[in-house]
């Protein structure tokens, strides 16, 4: 999706937030009608022969949902819940996989099959995973009761449509059903706005900015093996191009929804410090790590019968996520890379010499993870295996260390932007006195409390110069990242 069809968002938004405020005076039930209309508008913006698929999903999850709910044969319960999953997941199979299933045939059968692409609808990534939480967490008995217009908002609520976070009926209800739930509210306007601005200059103007140098940086691979200082800074740059690209998106929809007084879930919590690969996936993509341990991990077995079906299930549960991302063999792979990560750091923690608390071994450990989370980052990004394997031997085994494509600049854009996600508090810290996300609870070091947000002159004469320079710069159309996924 073209990031200028969000000129469609700057005009849609104050529509849809004045008419909710007029509504809202009637009724919160008209409100929540009103929000799913629009909800789905906003999705068929970018394609609406694509509408069908996510209406077909939403009803048959519902009706599927219902079933269990109103009845107590345990048989009858489980037989629906695998009904519901594998319509939800063959839906998801038939748009993302049916082409990487044929292909794969083709290459190891050596048949000539073929089909018409099938184009991804969507977010159908996240709206199936979405509903597959909702069937698991009705099964479990986390959800009670279920009214259909609660149930259409949940899936529809347009800030978390397209790209997450990924939310639970049971984070949502409440909030939707609260008396005046929709009213308008200064204070969360203005925190919604302002979180809404810092995604947005995320996106715009970091993301956007550092992203020639990851291209051009990937490019190379199309003639040849990279120099050394060219394949680890690419590679950093599309790092740092992924992470502001999907935590501004992350913070545009919690800000979105803040300003209807919803509080979404954190997804991304300065990944980039992380110590450990454990800890990364503690702060990447927050809902997505929650969903594969909660809904892939602990059904499989968890850690519960033994260190090596411990292992195996990492193993599975990290290809799944690869595949998740991509339906391709470099998202197999890097999904594999993660779980074997995973293994080795649950069998290192275990150990005698894991156990050791130690300030001085806090920055090998980081170095050591972020070379990590690099090495995944090159089979991420690449096209092809072949080329993931042409930038590692760039990065571990090219005879030349020298810049050669790249350029000065673009090594110090890339080290700026790495320290500044090093040192520099999140925007959930920066808002950490108004409980900016629904699972926040960390607060920045107290050298910056000095710095957080509060209403006033100041702060809004910041937000309104960001929000004025990404305006400025969206005139050059890119795409955010996560929409391919």
């Amino acid at each position: 999706m073209l990031f200028n069809s969000y000129q469609f968002l700057f005009g849609f938004l104050p529509v849809v937030l004045v008419v909710s405020c007029f509504l809202a005076k009637w009724s919160t039930q008209a409100v929540k009608v009103w929000l799913i209309f629009a909800s789905f508008f906003f999705y068929s913006w970018w394609r609406l022969s694509h509408l069908p698929v996510i209406l077909g999903a939403m009803l048959f999850t519902y009706y599927i949902g219902i079933g269990m709910l109103r009845t107590s044969n345990p048989r009858k319960r489980k037989l629906l819940l695998i009904i519901g999953l594998v319509g939800d997941i063959g839906l998801l199979g038939y748009f993302k996989y049916f082409n990487f299933f044929v292909d794969t045939v083709n290459a190891v059968v050596r048949t000539s099959i073929h089909i018409d692409p099938i184009l991804l609808a969507l977010a159908i990534s996240f709206f199936i995973f979405q509903k597959i939480a909702f069937l698991m967490d009705v099964y479990q008995g986390k959800v009670q009761k279920v009214r259909f217009w609660d149930y259409c908002l949940f899936v529809a609520f347009f800030p978390q449509l397209i790209a997450g976070p990924i939310v639970h009926y049971r984070e949502l209800m409440p909030q939707f059903q609260r008396p005046k739930a929709f009213d308008f509210q200064w204070e969360n306007f203005s925190i919604g706005l302002t979180i809404f601005t810092m995604g947005l200059f995320k996106k715009v103007l970091i993301a956007d900015s550092i992203a020639p140098t990851a291209n051009h940086a990937f490019e190379i691979l199309n003639y040849g093996i990279p120099t050394t200082a060219d394949a680890w800074i690419g590679v950093a740059a599309y790092g740092l191009q992924l992470y502001y690209d999907f935590s501004g998106y992350s913070d545009m929809a919690i800000g979105l929804a803040r300003m209807f007084n919803i509080l979404l879930p954190l997804n991304f919590n300065s990944p980039y410090k992380s110590e450990s690969i454990t800890e990364f996936w503690r702060r990447w993509h927050i809902t997505l790590s929650h969903f594969l341990r909660d809904y892939i991990y602990i059904p499989l077995g968890g850690n519960r019968d033994g260190k090596w079906r411990q292992f195996a299930n990492l193993s599975l549960t990290m290809m799944i996520g690869g595949l998740w991302h991509g339906a391709g063999w470099t998202f197999v792979i890097w999904g594999v890379l993660h779980g074997t990560y995973l293994i080795i750091n649950h069998a290192w923690m275990n150990s005698p010499l894991g156990r050791i608390k130690s300030q001085i071994l806090r920055v090998p450990a980081w170095l050591l993870t972020y070379v990590c989370i690099l090495i995944g980052w090159a089979f991420f990004r690449a096209p092809t295996v072949s080329a993931a394997w042409k930038m590692l031997h760039g990065m571990f085994h090219a005879k030349h260390f020298a810049l050669k494509a790249l350029t000065p600049i673009d090594l110090y854009c890339t080290a700026i932007l790495l320290l500044a996600s090093l040192v520099l508090p999140n925007t959930q810290q920066l808002l950490a006195r108004f409980h900016p996300a629904l699972n926040f609870e960390e607060h920045p070091k107290a050298f910056w409390t000095r710095f957080l947000w509060r209403p006033g002159f100041s702060w809004g004469l910041v937000v309104a110069l960001l929000l004025g320079l990404c305006i400025c710069g969206m005139a050059r159309p890119s795409r955010f990242l996560y929409f391919q996924f």
